[in-house]
């Protein structure tokens, strides 16, 4: 074949190619601006907005408060124990029971503290019978020191007799004492009055000393015991109320704030707070609760914190603006509970604007937006 033609032949094909991808690109052209041209005579379509979903930016007086859990606790609470060893008698006081101020709850076996205290009575009555002798003596050489038959220092040393005879016998009848209470300290009584909570004995056991016997409580006084962060305590006042949930309870309680500790928790750097339970039969010590402390409150223009959006490098809200959403951001400041719900102080918008509530969630700036219909409206256009 001769070269001339087979150029030929190329030319034709690089033509036919070449023609063939103009003819695409001109017609996913012609496409793409028949699209665009749809998309641009097409109007949006409105989002329909519920009462529930608009909210009216106003003024509310937010109350601030601090959450707070705890343990529930009672304010006089007591642990008996033995303050002598010995083999444990009488104990018939189970958990639950009730006990009164003075009672007797059982008893340590006070043989060995009556034998201790004979023997103490004992030394006392010998200390006494060396305290008649060397007065006798000391009378004696008295008398003989006046006549000149015995020197001055023989009565010197009867008079220091005298007075360590004296001495011993005190010394004796302290041991008396000492003996005495031990033996008193063989009965066991209750400290307060109220229900024993839990029993750490039995009857027959041995026991040493300081060993817990009964622990009682009093529930007629009652406490939730919680710890706040440190840089929150300064805001906590004795006297601020709490609202507050305790496990099992049939509904919220108020507490009140009675004591603060002055201290800080060295391992939590926390600080104890101290508030006071209104007496209910449901209360047991060691319920756990739970509830926020009101700390003050602050009166600014709020929305709701489930309407304020993070998804942007600044916060912002939903603003129907003209029957159109729009973004606008906004600073937040304080943050507080109104209305039953959760609030966020905001600066950026004026009162009266209509800012759409979170639950609808994001909406495109310019989507147009109207009323949802009411059901009965509805169902009059149908009829």
């Amino acid at each position: 074949m001769k070269s001339w033609l087979r150029w030929l032949i190329v030319a034709l094909i690089l033509a036919a190619v070449a023609g063939a991808v103009l003819r695409a690109v001109k017609a996913r052209k012609t496409q793409q601006e028949a699209v665009a041209a749809a998309a641009a005579s097409r109007a949006p379509l409105a989002v329909e907005l519920a009462a529930n979903e608009r909210i009216t930016v106003a003024e509310r007086e937010l109350s601030q408060g601090i959450a707070i859990s705890g343990t529930v606790r009672a304010v006089r609470s007591a642990v008996v124990k033995a303050r002598v060893a010995g083999e444990l008698q009488g104990l018939v006081v189970r958990e639950g029971d009730t006990v009164r101020a003075g009672q007797e709850l059982a008893r340590i076996d006070p043989a060995e503290a009556r034998s201790r205290v004979q023997q103490a009575q004992q030394q006392a009555e010998a200390a006494r019978a060396q305290i008649e002798i060397a007065q006798r003596q000391f009378d004696n050489n008295r008398a003989l020191v006046d006549q000149g038959f015995i020197s001055r220092t023989a009565l010197d040393l009867s008079q220091s007799s005298l007075a360590a005879a004296r001495a011993t016998h005190q010394a004796a009848q302290a041991a008396v004492e000492l003996a005495g209470k031990s033996l008193a300290d063989t009965v066991l009584v209750a400290p307060i009055a109220g229900q024993v909570s839990q029993r750490l004995a039995q009857p027959g056991e041995r026991v040493g000393v300081d060993a817990r016997i009964v622990e009682i409580v009093d529930l007629t006084q009652m406490e939730l015991e919680v710890t706040v962060p440190a840089e929150e305590a300064a805001a906590v006042r004795v006297g601020q109320t709490a609202t507050v949930t305790v496990e099992g309870a049939p509904a919220p309680q108020t507490a009140r704030v009675a004591r603060i500790n002055p201290s800080v928790q060295a391992g939590s750097r926390q600080v104890l707070v101290y508030l006071a339970l209104a007496p209910s039969p449901t209360l047991r010590q060691g319920l756990f609760a739970r509830g926020t402390l009101a700390t003050g409150t602050v009166r600014a223009l709020a929305v709701p914190v489930t309407a304020l959006r993070t998804d942007k490098p600044a916060p912002y809200v939903q603003v129907v603006e003209n029957g159109q959403v729009t973004h606008r951001t906004v600073a937040t400041g304080a943050r507080g509970d109104a209305e039953g719900q959760a609030f966020v102080a905001i600066d950026g918008l004026t009162a009266g604007a209509t800012v759409i509530a979170g639950t609808a969630g994001v909406l495109r700036p310019g989507t147009p937006v109207k009323p949802l219909a009411a059901p009965a409206a509805a169902a009059a256009g149908e009829r």
